[in-house]
């Protein structure tokens, strides 16, 4: 983080006009020049906006890493003729990532999946506060209808977040106000060793090659649809898909079974050339 802040220290604040005018220059020539420096001389707002989540007791470092990504995606997504400072249009962009990034590490419940458990999860310890509801256990019933009114969310969804906040701890919170050792550390390991680790990871490059391969023998349409049916965290629908490729769902459907049969044929090929067994399927569901 030193070296970070050093590196950030070097940019100097931008004056409306000069952001402008780099804004210009990397919308409409794509300037790399020009990138640099107003994705650089926006880092400290990126360290700001990071302490301000320090209280889920994520490292600094990894807040900081992803309020970087928000503010490259700002950087590409911003539109400099509409008259607005960069600074306030990006203060979105880096928010949202180190939230995304709070809600899937800080806990090993899944927390939030609307807007509204969201909004509960990231503003829940601010209204306590402003209540003086800050002993452990459950709030009062005035606090979680107030809360519950605020928020725009069920009671029912208040008192589960506050006893989840309140029972998760972050392994990565100190076990001493002096930042001696964390609760990670007081875990034994109890993962595999060295040398299963490095045989499984290169049991899954291998695997990973012989998918790379097999996908090289559909045609544009088959891997679009087999990609989008089967190797997304979020799959699209066959009615999606039939109205993105003018066909009807059916069609789809018959695609993408081809595609599968072609592709689990050609992984195993590639396998049998390399002398290794094709264990199962590589793309199957879930």
């Amino acid at each position: 983080m030193q070296l970070y802040l050093q590196d950030a220290r070097k940019y100097q604040y931008l004056t409306a006009e000069q952001e402008l005018d780099l804004a210009v220059r990397w919308h409409e020539r794509q300037d790399p020049s020009a990138l640099d420096k107003l994705v650089g001389s926006h880092l400290r707002l990126v360290v700001k906006l990071a302490r301000g989540y320090l209280g889920y007791g994520l490292p600094l470092s990894d807040l900081v890493a992803e309020g970087n990504v928000g503010v490259m995606q700002a950087a590409q997504k911003f539109d400099p003729g509409r008259g607005f400072r960069f600074a306030t249009y990006a203060s979105w962009w880096v928010r949202a990532a180190i939230q995304e990034y709070v809600l899937h590490n800080w806990s090993l419940v899944k927390i939030g999946t609307t807007a509204g458990q969201k909004k509960l999860f990231f503003s829940l310890r601010r209204l306590k506060a402003r209540m003086q509801e800050l002993e452990s256990g459950d709030l009062s019933p005035e606090a979680v209808e107030a809360i519950a009114t605020e928020l725009n969310v069920s009671k029912a969804e208040v008192v589960e977040m506050n006893r989840r906040l309140g029972n998760d701890r972050s392994l990565n919170v100190g076990l001493s106000e002096d930042g001696d050792g964390e609760w990670l550390d007081l875990l034994a390991d109890e993962g595999p060793n060295q040398e299963t680790t490095l045989a499984d990871a290169e049991e899954r490059r291998r695997r990973q090659q012989f998918l790379k391969l097999g996908l090289g023998v559909l045609d544009d349409r088959e891997r679009r649809i087999l990609v989008a049916r089967r190797l997304r965290d979020e799959p699209l629908t066959l009615e999606e898909l039939s109205q993105q490729f003018h066909v009807s769902r059916e069609r789809v459907r018959q695609l993408e079974v081809r595609a599968f049969e072609k592709l689990q044929k050609a992984v195993i090929a590639n396998a049998r050339t390399a002398q290794l067994p094709a264990q199962g399927s590589l793309v199957s569901r879930g």
